[in-house]
């Protein structure tokens, strides 16, 4: 695409290594896919937006349903998981991705009056209800 489409999600580029990953259903008694580019950045654009499936605009990415059923049949048959996989792979053969992975363990403590139970010392006279493990060996 020549013109910049505030709808377009992948580059030329980009897309030219996505495409070959798809499956296509030519040779199939069904209907051919239509514009798979198209249907694909429609499936991107509804998560990218944060957007219910109905809400796609239909002008630039074709019927929802159309887009919706896609996106289900690849998820299905694991074209997804084998896009995503073929995609890292380039991407950490390049470098570009930073593997390094950083936890916090930090650990909030409740203040005692913040629960709903009482302290040992109180009777309130109220039921407090004993959770026991299932497992016999505890």
């Amino acid at each position: 695409m020549t013109t910049h489409d505030r709808h377009q999600i992948f580059t030329d580029e980009q897309w030219e290594k996505i495409e070959p990953l798809l499956p296509s259903n030519a040779g199939k008694r069904a209907r051919p896919f239509e514009n798979n580019r198209r249907i694909v950045e429609g499936i991107v654009y509804r998560y990218r937006a944060g957007i219910a499936w109905r809400d796609l605009p239909r002008e630039h990415f074709g019927p929802w349903q159309t887009v919706w059923k896609r996106h289900r049949r690849y998820a299905a048959d694991g074209t997804w998981d084998r896009v995503l996989a073929q995609v890292l792979s380039e991407a950490d053969a390049a470098g570009d991705i930073d593997w390094n992975v950083s936890l916090d363990g930090t650990i909030n403590r409740a203040h005692q009056h913040a629960t709903n139970t009482t302290r040992p010392d109180q009777d309130t006279g109220g039921y407090i209800e004993l959770q026991e493990s299932a497992r016999s060996d505890v």
